[in-house]
């Protein structure tokens, strides 16, 4: 039986100067309104009361989730995947670039219906894909031929083994953010890099939607993370902050959905408008992105927050 998760500390540092900050509205399945925390210690934001594994489920189930059901319908889901086959290409120059590999063993963790996973197997990567949703990963197979494995088989997967480990917008998601951290430590060999894209609600457009800003996407983001929150969250675990680089895309895509969720409908060139401010003020500092990569390799020591 599903329970609702209630924390009394920080689930990035244990601290207990957490405190409500906003209330957000699931406006993609349920309707549901669900407390986002704030803590005062490292600046994680995370979704107070949320279904734990057994019950999230149910949160994932609509065909507008585009990253599951790969659905065109809609302008806005048609742009998203106009836009994804250039950030495909883009992704993979970041790992060879950041790697200095033009081969090599990655793992995606999070692999949707396995687009990115795809493009680097097709660029000689050895990859493996680790995704939850049954639905995504026979999409997966019936794209590109991938068999996805549930996230389970992270526990066989061998020490050491991987050159990289990439989360494209998926460690919001995960429950264990005590485990997953634990095994990019265990997974990556000694020079290995770990790359994490999440939203960040320091950037413009989150601030200038509020509570309707479409990045908050409760309960299925669990955490809202700060770049500052990241580099200590990366520290814990024995991680240094290599880099971090913007997704320019991000502010329009996540502007247009505010946007419809703020009014009600659809409103392309304040969308647009939005997502411009958005970037124009990243030019000047990278980390007010709407979403941000994080690249980590690994470091000697584990400092705790």
């Amino acid at each position: 039986m599903s329970s609702l998760i209630h924390r009394t500390h920080c689930p990035a540092c244990s601290s207990e100067a957490i405190h409500p900050s906003l209330t957000a509205v699931d406006y993609t399945v349920s309707r549901e309104s669900f407390s986002i925390w704030h803590c005062d210690t490292c600046s994680l934001r995370f979704t107070q009361d949320v279904p734990d594994m057994e019950g999230i489920g149910a949160y994932y189930q609509s065909d507008s989730y585009v990253s599951h059901s790969d659905t065109r319908e809609g302008l806005i889901n048609k742009l998203y995947h106009l836009v994804r086959n250039y950030t495909l290409g883009q992704k993979y120059k970041l790992v060879k670039k950041m790697t200095g590999l033009f081969t090599g063993q990655l793992l995606d963790i999070g692999a949707g219906t396995g687009a990115f996973s795809n493009t680097m197997q097709s660029k000689g990567w050895l990859v493996k894909g680790l995704e939850p949703d049954g639905t995504a990963r026979a999409q997966a197979e019936k794209n590109y031929g991938l068999e996805l494995q549930t996230p389970h088989a992270i526990h066989q997967l061998e020490a050491g083994s991987f050159d990289v480990i990439t989360l494209w917008h998926v460690l919001e998601h995960v429950h264990d953010l005590d485990g997953y951290w634990n095994h990019f430590k265990k997974l990556l060999n000694e020079n290995g890099q770990l790359i994490i894209a999440v939203p960040n609600y320091t950037s413009s457009d989150a601030r200038h939607y509020g509570a309707y800003w479409a990045a908050y996407d409760v309960p299925r983001h669990l955490y809202h993370f700060s770049p500052a929150a990241m580099e200590e969250l990366g520290r814990k675990y024995g991680f240094e902050l290599k880099t971090t680089l913007p997704m320019w895309f991000d502010s329009f895509y996540v502007s247009m959905l505010s946007e419809q969720y703020k009014n009600g409908k659809s409103n392309l060139a304040a969308a647009c408008w939005q997502g411009l401010l958005s970037n124009l003020k990243t030019l000047f500092n990278q980390n007010k992105c709407s979403s941000v990569i994080y690249v980590f390799r690994k470091g000697s020591m584990v400092n705790s927050i």
